[in-house]
């Protein structure tokens, strides 16, 4: 799939814009684009922004996190203008991504990791949508995933996303970097929580949290390209995924509630021992994973990397390589 072609076949057309709605009075957007020491692929994640489709005006707020400022960034464009920005709140992703969110004005805001990057159509279609569904406050979209040299895409099946649909699972394809939400619903929300270890699992929090106020807005078709493996800051960083899964437990009581829902988190944690070499705690983790649902996969896979029938990287790579994770 080219990044060049609007994903998902969808030709650009004017007769997607609500009836009595032109290009200038689309919804101004402000994108948080948050940057931490990864300038290359940074400015290929902004261009992709850029050169959106998008008949309204787009503000990009570059957030620098713990790096150096890139002035040179700065574009002054009452459609397509640029800011460069330092983190002001806590260190990590979720306090410069609440900085961007805070300097915003616009009526739209959205996200895009650095490492990530958006299709063509991905703003125009996603704001169409959200417009299209009154009191709706929040939209996503599904995703193209590149692995290495293998490219999968994920789609979520559905045009709306429910508090118990997360609940059940994480719904990875639903990925941060898809988010559009009105600010003022956002910040009622609560924007990104900052308590979050590393950051890790904050879009999850985020969207159980958007989705006791109503359902999410999804336009399924993969309108962003995701990177996986080396480029994120997460892979296999097994002891921080292990303690964000048990700061989501604590904080989302309904996860433990939910048989297939507990059932997976309890496999993820059975899975983060046992690649950490802590056969106990994952023997553990695995039992109460299989007791919440027998047909928990992570569980079965946690045991073999437990009994050495399996390494953890070996069973990530084929995961990964078919766009699913752990």
């Amino acid at each position: 799939m080219s990044s060049n072609a609007d994903a998902g076949g969808h030709s650009p057309s004017e007769t997607d814009i609500p009836a009595g709605v032109s290009g200038p009075q689309l919804p101004h957007v402000g994108v948080v684009l948050v940057t931490h020491n990864r300038p290359e692929l940074m400015r290929r994640a902004l261009d992709s922004i850029l050169t959106q489709d998008y008949p309204g005006p787009i503000t990009v707020h570059v957030v620098h996190d713990r790096c150096a400022l890139d002035f040179g960034l700065v574009r002054q464009d009452p459609f397509r203008e640029v800011r460069v920005q330092e983190n002001s709140r806590t260190p990590g992703l979720a306090g410069a991504r609440n900085t961007g969110i805070v300097s915003s004005v616009t009526q739209l805001v959205a996200f895009c990791d650095d490492d990530d990057s958006w299709f063509p159509g991905k703003l125009r279609l996603q704001t169409i949508a959200l417009l299209q569904v009154p009191g709706a406050a929040f939209a996503s979209t599904a995703m193209v995933v590149d692995y290495g040299a293998h490219t999968a895409v994920r789609l979520a099946g559905s045009k709306a996303i429910r508090h118990e649909d997360l609940l059940r699972s994480r719904m990875s394809m639903v990925h941060s970097s898809s988010f559009l939400a009105d600010r003022e619903a956002l910040i009622g929300i609560g924007m990104v929580d900052e308590t979050i270890p590393n950051s890790m699992c904050e879009d999850w929090d985020l969207l159980l949290r958007a989705t006791r106020h109503g359902a999410i807005v999804n336009v399924d078709q993969p309108l962003i390209r995701v990177q996986w493996g080396g480029s994120s800051y997460f892979y296999q960083q097994w002891e921080v995924k292990n303690v964000a899964h048990m700061w989501m437990l604590d904080h989302h009581q309904d996860i433990r509630t939910n048989g297939v829902g507990a059932g997976r988190v309890y496999g993820q944690l059975a899975f983060g021992h046992a690649a950490l070499g802590q056969r106990r705690a994952a023997l553990r983790w695995a039992g109460r994973s299989i007791r919440a649902n027998w047909r928990e996969p992570r569980a079965v896979l946690a045991l073999a990397v437990a009994t050495g029938v399996v390494s953890d990287k070996r069973v990530l790579d084929s995961l990964q390589r078919r766009g699913h994770g752990i």
